[in-house]
């Protein structure tokens, strides 16, 4: 906020700019899609032209050749550093330095275990000297995050200067209009010259741009508009209901000389993992797309990550889950284990497993637990509050119906009522469901006594699957410890 502020930008604006909703926001990917991926390439020939002269000089150096499985170790190396780096956006320009190196760090890291693991799937890894891999894993790891200070600060400076040398304009002067020139001008670093509004545009809409990015002229006016401020780029930002004023617009340009970029409208639509695409030739904006399916990649890395960590945890707490076991047994009659019906990843119906909390009583009625809740037992307030109790969910995630972060899986007559009092409720479940979430270390934990709470759970929700990575469930797994002294929990 203080940085906006100290552009010149009224506390207004730079308020419109902290709420506006990330998930709503379209990516300005078309006009950069094509440095970027220079920028990609050559980071990434740089990068691995490193490791691999790393591999050949430390083979050569022990037998003074490159055997045959370090040269299929150089093309497996960069055929998964691909969308490994593709899914960490290593080489992105957007990045700071701090977690550019982290991305570099976790990409690494990530294609080191996709080795290891595949070596130990095939039964070559005795082929390998353990002691030239693990050099070759140190030196070229360091010498990639060594280069990538001076590569990034010069990738980033020549990016700056190509965004610095456009002028651009957008047509439109509405709400749309105005957080798109915020973006391009303070977050694309572009020229922004201003606005040129529609010619049925009343005035007092036009005059809160001013002057901060002044209306500069109206659609009747645009060729004089461009000519006098030679315009290099224009952006199209108008409500979907202008359709026929678009297509209008776009024919007067073709021949006008400029780049022109259409924003479409989006804001009142719940976008899920939103991107756009060439389809054979065809623009192609996914509206709403599973991370699942449109980041293979990225999943198999989450599975891994999940039912390596979950078979972790319950050799690691085999002792505490037995010692729950019996003091649940004891506390009331009944099974250890309560299983419940929970809707899971594409709606299907798993069995959720949960140490029994409660006494025996008729379930016919799904109902959540409320504070002081007299069928609780006082064993099950404990692992309750301590969420103890979820932990049998390791069996859920090491069979592959659950994960250890996603939305919480809700019981299906709750989903069954929400979901028709809360937009996208249901879409949910187009990841898997979790043990933890962003929800949970956020504050909503326990009891949804209201929509409301109902519905800024489900937000939270939308807001993980949208922006979902690995990284992200590596450190809501490490907040969900602090997040334990909710007193929302019971």
């Amino acid at each position: 906020m203080n940085d906006i502020a100290r552009t010149g930008i009224p506390l207004k604006a730079a308020e419109r700019v902290s709420l506006s909703r990330p998930t709503n926001e379209l990516p300005l990917a078309i006009p950069g899609s094509g440095p970027a991926r220079l920028v990609f390439w050559l980071q990434w020939i740089l990068a691995n032209s490193l490791q691999v002269l790393v591999l050949v000089s430390l083979a050569v150096q022990q037998v003074g050749y490159l055997p045959p499985q370090y040269r299929m170790m150089i093309v497996a190396t960069l055929l998964i550093s691909i969308p490994l780096c593709t899914l960490f956006r290593v080489y992105s320009t957007q990045n700071g330095y701090l977690a550019g190196l982290g991305r570099i760090l976790l990409a690494w890291l990530s294609l080191v275990s996709m080795l290891i693991f595949v070596a130990f799937i095939t039964k070559t890894s005795d082929q390998f000297s353990r002691q030239l891999v693990v050099q070759w894993m140190m030196l070229a790891g360091g010498l990639q995050v060594a280069a990538f200070v001076p590569l990034h600060y010069l990738f980033k400076r020549l990016d700056r200067e190509l965004r610095s040398a456009r002028s651009s304009l957008i047509i439109g002067a509405g709400e749309l209009a105005f957080d798109l020139a915020i973006k391009v001008r303070y977050e694309r670093r572009e020229q922004m010259l201003g606005m040129v509004a529609l010619d049925d545009e009343p005035d007092f809409e036009v005059e809160v741009t001013q002057p901060y990015f002044p209306v500069i002229g109206r659609v009747s006016q645009l060729r004089s508009v461009l000519a006098e401020n030679d315009v290099s780029r224009v952006y199209i930002a108008l409500p979907a209901k202008e359709t026929e004023q678009i297509e209008g617009l776009y024919v007067d340009l073709l021949d006008a000389n400029v780049d022109v970029v259409w924003i479409p409208d989006f804001a009142n639509l719940k976008l899920l993992n939103h991107s756009i695409q060439d389809l054979g030739g065809m623009p192609a904006i996914h509206l709403n797309e599973s991370p699942l399916t449109s980041y293979p990649g990225g999943a198999f890395l989450k599975s891994l990550m999940d039912r390596s960590l979950a078979l972790l945890g319950i050799a690691v707490l085999g002792p505490l889950l037995l010692a729950v076991a019996i003091a649940v047994k004891w506390s009331s009659p009944g099974p250890v284990l309560f299983r419940q019906q929970r809707h899971g990843w594409n709606g299907n119906i798993i069995e959720v497993l949960k140490f029994r909390s409660m006494r025996m009583h008729d379930d016919s009625e799904v109902k959540q637990a409320t504070k002081e809740d007299p069928r609780v037992t006082s064993v099950g307030r404990f692992i309750r509050r301590t969420s103890i109790d979820e932990l049998p969910q390791l069996f859920n995630v090491l069979k592959g119906d659950m994960s250890l972060v996603g939305p919480r899986p809700h019981a299906v007559a709750h989903n069954n009522y929400y979901s028709d009092k809360i937009i996208a409720y249901m879409a949910r479940h187009r990841v898997k469901p979790g043990i933890t979430g962003l929800a949970q270390i956020s504050g909503y934990r326990g009891e949804t006594e209201t929509i409301d709470k109902m519905a800024k759970r489900v937000e939270l929700d939308l807001d993980y699957i949208s922006h979902w990575s690995l990284r992200l469930d590596l450190k809501i797994l490490l907040k969900t410890p602090i997040s334990l002294f909710s007193k929302n929990i019971y």
